[in-house]
């Protein structure tokens, strides 16, 4: 479960910016919207929430927040192997700085996994990791595992690791290459302890960009009966006049391949494609004799096809109470069907793990205290040195059962576009 990110010099990011899902003490909002992560009772006190919505004109670094949750999660996962083959790392500072264009990009994420709060972060440049660190609350005190800070003048770290840190840490330290982070070499070289953090960013957070969907996973799905089902009553709610879906699969051929494209072009096809299964998915409907009509997915408008794609994924993350981070919700989607696939987050029968959906978007109709919470709306907007500013509503007066949308695009609370007219 996600508690809070926080970020800084990251590409329109320039201060440090912070996103929370702990819910905030206003005793006259719904609950149903949130939950408590643990029966720990070191965490009893902490209520998180179980989606949030972030609003803001186009280029105001919405985006790039989720980017960099994207680019921290993808760092974890892969640096070690970076490390090894000495590639640079993929963060952006902000440019529009004398200063900041030249100075290492920061992440850190609170989190709880396996009823364990968690703080790690690291910042690091292009070429190599200046700071890196590990908290762990077990019993609601911190203990720092281990930090290192780079040293320009020696152009090594300083280490230090706390005494809850166990296992071989000399060996890691002296396997973690500037480049890389030690929690994700320390895993590699079968560090047990710090796997469960590992896990959180391999297992527990997933990201999509907006054109991030694909029906593979949701035709693999419905070869399953029971997912079929799951995934017929999933379109069926939202009132597609789908009665029914027929999927057939086969095994990649490789002859399919044509021979006269470039050889390195059909290497890297026949690399990627290779066991994979090709599906073809078909939808059913039923005509005025109430025979049965099937169509091409292809067929289909563009915002039934995008939400047979988000299907398995969406009822994937639901099941296994993981934590979704979606941006640009909206596209291609009907306003009442992004209203449905939020509120498939805040029913407890549908989300009995309690995942957490994190979005952008410019839907406006849901933009009300009937679906949100008031701690569940944050904004992005740019100041005047063009950085982005990231803040939530709470930090505005408005009044329970106030018309948020109306509000919103009035300017009330910023993060709207000034258009100018070319007149």
């Amino acid at each position: 479960m996600l508690v809070e990110f926080t970020v800084s010099n990251f590409c329109s990011i320039l201060e440090a910016q912070t996103l929370k899902m702990v819910a905030s003490k206003l005793k006259d909002d719904s609950e149903h919207q949130c939950f408590k992560p643990s029966d720990s009772a070191y965490l009893e006190k902490l209520s998180l929430l179980k989606t949030t919505a972030i609003y803001g004109a186009n280029a105001s670094g919405k985006s790039n927040l989720l980017k960099a949750l994207d680019v921290m999660r993808r760092t974890v996962l892969s640096s070690a192997e970076m490390g090894q083959r000495g590639e640079t790392l993929s963060v952006i500072p902000f440019k529009l700085n004398s200063v900041s264009v030249n100075a290492p990009s920061e992440f850190e994420v609170v989190f709880i996994a396996e009823g364990v709060r968690y703080q790690y972060g690291f910042s690091a440049s292009k070429t190599h990791v200046t700071e890196e660190w590990l908290y762990s609350y077990p019993k609601g005190r911190p203990q720092r595992w281990f930090s290192r800070v780079w040293d320009a003048s020696t152009e090594e770290h300083d280490w230090e690791f706390g005494t809850g840190m166990q296992g071989e840490k000399q060996l890691w330290k002296n396997a973690t290459r500037n480049n890389a982070l030690f929690l994700s070499t320390a895993v590699q070289l079968n560090s047990q302890q710090l796997k469960p953090i590992f896990d959180w960013f391999k297992e527990k957070f997933q990201m999509v960009g907006v054109n991030g969907w694909n029906e593979a996973y949701s035709a693999e799905y419905c070869l399953d009966g029971e997912q079929k089902g799951k995934i017929l009553s999933f379109l069926k709610a939202a009132d597609l006049g789908i009665e029914g879906i027929d999927i057939k699969s086969e095994q990649f051929d490789a002859k399919s391949v044509p021979e006269n494209i470039p050889t390195e072009l059909r290497d890297v096809i026949l690399s990627e494609m290779k066991d994979k299964e090709i599906f073809e998915v078909n939808t059913l409907h039923t005509n005025e004799l109430k025979e049965v009509v099937s169509f091409q997915l292809n067929e289909e408008s563009t915002g039934t096809q995008k939400l047979f794609m988000i299907a398995g994924p969406w009822l994937d993350v639901l099941k296994n109470g993981l934590v979704l981070v979606v941006d640009e919700l909206h596209d291609n989607l009907h306003p009442k069907l992004v209203k449905y696939l939020i509120e498939l987050f805040h029913n407890k029968e549908t989300n009995p793990k309690n995942a957490q959906l994190i979005f952008t978007t410019h839907e406006t109709s849901i933009l009300n205290q009937s679906i949100f919470r008031r701690d569940q709306i944050w904004f992005c907007e740019k100041d005047e040195s063009q950085a982005t500013q990231v803040f939530p509503l709470t930090d505005f007066n408005a009044r329970k059962g106030s018309n948020l949308e109306s509000a919103y695009l009035a300017g009330r609370f910023g993060a709207v576009p000034y258009v100018q007219s070319l007149g």
